[in-house]
């Protein structure tokens, strides 16, 4: 570090504030190092480190990468270490970082984190209001844990998303479809939609009728509507609840490959960064 600032500060020291800022970036490359460490490495040696540095007036500061300070997988990893009996690996509780309690919360403390796990759709539990901020490449995010607990009850569902036309967009319709199917009461699906002058309508009509024959087998309907003059997305339900999404169905970035992690598994992939907010209307 003395050598780096001698660059910078040829004749004299930094100020207090220019001296913060450089240790601070210093601490999140650290942390950014250490973070990817602790996702090869299938042990506690990593995942137990907290990094930090503290002001000249003794208050410590936690500096956390931006593309991951709110992702629960990263901040809190459930490791792995090797049975001493056995060699097999056995696992281990997720590692808690504690924020000390002098600094004030993350500018993201009032968002809701990303669900770790699939709630049960039968669950008795009393849902709230909730507001999702989701950030670029964030993980953790599916339909189930988004929208699946909300479907409690629901008969009917209508989807109001402009941009359900390219094959991947029909694709997350689908996976959304799957999620509506796991809610016993679910008959009614309609899809409100729009097209431009680019769609392959005979080719996107062809998709769309599969899908319906298949939630046929479940006992769903799916009814297609076309509105041009949709912008909006959001998802209604007949049980009082509705989502608004920032990006419709699209919140996800498309994988580095076939063979990456995240293809298959969508609590893997990525996200794009859009808000969900869920609201419940009284009549």
């Amino acid at each position: 570090m003395a050598a780096f600032l001698k660059i910078p500060h040829p004749g004299k020291p930094p100020a207090a504030q220019e001296l913060e800022e450089y240790v601070a970036y210093a601490v999140e490359a650290r942390r950014r190092v250490k973070e990817q460490m602790n996702k090869r490495k299938p042990d506690d040696e990593f995942a137990r480190i907290y990094l930090s540095y503290f002001r000249a007036d003794g208050s410590e500061v936690v500096v956390y990468c931006p593309e991951s300070k709110d992702a629960p997988a990263t901040q809190s990893p459930a490791r792995r270490s090797l049975d001493a009996g056995s060699g097999r690996p056995v696992p281990q509780q997720a590692v808690e970082y504690e924020i000390p309690a002098q600094l004030p919360p993350a500018p993201s403390a009032q968002t809701t984190p990303a669900p770790s796990t699939v709630p049960d759709v039968d669950s008795r539990t009393e849902l709230r209001e909730q507001h999702f901020t989701i950030l670029y490449g964030d993980a953790g995010y599916t339909y189930d844990s988004l929208i699946g607990p909300y479907l409690v009850g629901a008969k009917a569902v209508a989807i109001e998303d402009p941009y359900i036309r390219a094959s991947h967009q029909v694709a997350n319709l689908v996976r959304f479809c799957e999620t509506v199917s796991k809610c016993p009461s679910v008959r009614q699906v309609t899809l409100i939609t729009s097209y431009d002058e680019q769609t392959n309508l005979a080719e996107l009509n062809e998709r769309l009728e599969e899908l319906k024959q298949s939630l046929v087998e479940l006992d769903i309907v799916l009814d297609v509507r076309i509105n041009e003059n949709l912008h909006d997305r959001e998802i209604r339900l007949d049980n009082g609840w509705i989502i608004k999404l920032g990006r419709g169905l699209d919140i996800y970035q498309k994988p580095d490959s076939r063979y990456a992690i995240g293809f298959s598994d969508f609590s893997l992939r990525k996200c794009l960064e859009t808000k969900v907010d869920i609201f419940r209307v009284v009549a």
